[in-house]
């Protein structure tokens, strides 16, 4: 009698997908549908209700909204990778699992495929999944990094500002301010500013005037240029104010945001005295970019490289194969690039799949595709090293700042970690402090852990993606816990 979630999807006898891809996001859907063109079974899972992924995320069903609320880029391209979705689903070569999250993958025991562990649904019920081939497309999560006050209730996440509107039509506050570093920034503002709110600035601690060091690259992606000056033409329009080279180094108000304090940054991101001043907002939205999520890959043993920004995305060659045989990853995975890169290399991962499995003939196409991406590639690594944070940015802090927020570490009891108790690194300061062994398990406090114990931030060491049910963790195949991820084991 089969008693493990593997052993029950062996024993009803399906037979494994070609590939599976983890993530309906631009990435994972366009490699979806781009190898069942070409005669690949697929099978793809996502946690959402429907594919999008953060970029195309969709209101409610229960709001009953029409059109996304916040304008999209390439929506009706979008829209036709859709359609194409739902005609594989029909013609049985595309299995669409949504609601599915996938918490881990292990090797089937002959190596002829991967096991794919997944929860479905609110009741959290087990799923197994196999195939032959497996593609990563995981998309990322926001980096924050802490600062006095970002506890008050009314200080959100830039991404997250924007997933309250696309899903719940709902704006973080009235007036609302923003700031952090990066490209999402502006795109958020322009949002907001287009739903009804007033932002009196956009505070960016990075200096715009860093791209022009990267000249040659900007003048192959015309593309971006222009759509940075069209959202910078929409702010002036708004009356939006930009303040580069700022940050918010204090939040005011107790049971909600009255007014934030800004101040200028040196290029090492420290706070220059005397330059302070007040703001008066009931919301912020702040964040400082995007970290790849790779808990997936990394326990899977795939290699990852560091990017311009000091974050780590995986190490992938120009047919999107990361470096364990069998496995491709799409998107911001690879490093943060935008809707339009990850479009592009989903592309290339479903045609590099079809080609690996039935010797499909790459076509010319590909070669086209392969350069666009590069040249995208060297956009975002541009965009990364514009926006790196620099290591002034921890004098913002205060003693009582909160770094880990589940855990409720303050910034004092991690510098205790560090200059009084010999912790060298973030993963020694996590066992002095319990900073990172929260309900997030670090997601959110590792950059800040490991730039106040002087590392960069390690590279994902979770063995789950997500929390699960002991009972589905006790019945993993023969490994036991401590076998999860081992792609040895």
């Amino acid at each position: 009698m089969p008693n493990s979630p593997s052993d029950r999807g062996r024993a009803t006898g399906e037979q494994p997908a070609d590939l599976a891809v983890v993530g309906a996001g631009p990435a994972g859907l366009t490699a979806a549908v781009t190898a069942a063109d070409l005669g690949v079974t697929v099978v793809l899972l996502d946690a959402a209700d429907r594919p999008g992924g953060q970029y195309h995320r969709h209101a409610a069903p229960e709001l009953g909204a029409r059109t996304p609320s916040v304008p999209h880029l390439k929506r009706r391209a979008w829209t036709r990778w859709e359609q194409r979705l739902r005609r594989h689903r029909s013609a049985g070569r595309i299995r669409y699992l949504p609601a599915h999250h996938v918490w881990t993958v292990l090797p089937e025991a002959d190596g002829s495929g991967w096991v794919l562990h997944a929860v479905a649904g609110e009741e959290e019920r087990a799923v197994t999944v196999r195939a032959r081939t497996l593609l990563l497309a995981t998309g990322a999560y926001e980096r924050q990094l802490p600062f006095p006050g970002w506890t008050v209730p009314g200080v959100v996440g830039a991404g997250g500002a924007q997933a309250m509107l696309k899903s719940g039509l709902v704006l973080p506050g009235r007036r609302v301010l923003v700031a952090g570093s990066g490209p999402l920034l502006l795109a958020v503002t322009a949002s907001l500013a287009a739903a009804g709110a007033t932002v009196p600035a956009i505070v960016e601690a990075a200096a715009y005037t860093a791209y022009a060091d990267r000249l040659g690259t900007l003048a192959v992606n015309p593309g971006k240029a222009l759509e940075g000056a069209r959202l910078g033409a929409g702010l002036a329009r708004r009356s939006v104010r930009v303040l580069s080279r700022h940050a918010v180094t204090a939040v005011h108000g107790t049971d909600r945001v009255t007014g934030v304090t800004v101040q200028r940054l040196d290029s090492a991101w420290r706070p220059v005295p005397g330059t302070g001043r007040r703001i008066p907002c009931d919301a912020l939205a702040v964040g400082h970019g995007l970290v790849p999520q790779l808990e997936l890959a990394t326990a899977l043993g795939c290699a990852v490289r560091r990017t311009a920004d000091g974050t780590v995305a995986l190490a992938l060659d120009t047919r999107q194969r990361t470096s364990v045989p069998g496995i491709w990853s799409a998107g911001e995975t690879g490093g943060i690039g935008g809707v339009e890169l990850a479009l592009l290399e989903g592309r290339l991962a479903g045609h590099d799949v079809a080609h690996e499995l039935h010797g499909t003939q790459l076509p010319p196409r590909t070669r086209v595709l392969a350069r666009r991406r590069a040249r995208r590639r060297a956009f975002a690594e541009t965009m990364a090293a514009a926006h790196r944070p620099g290591p002034g940015w921890v004098e913002w802090l205060a003693p009582a700042t909160a770094v880990c927020r589940c855990e409720e570490v303050t910034v004092a009891e991690v510098r205790e970690a560090v200059e009084t108790l010999g912790a060298a690194d973030s993963r020694t300061v996590k066992l002095l402090t319990r900073a990172g062994m929260g309900w997030c398990q670090g997601r959110m406090c590792a950059p800040a852990v490991a730039a106040l114990a002087g590392r960069e931030p390690p590279p994902e060491s979770r063995p789950l993606s997500c929390p699960v049910l002991l009972g589905n963790l006790a019945q993993l195949p023969g490994t036991g816990a401590s076998g999860i991820g081992d792609p040895g084991s």
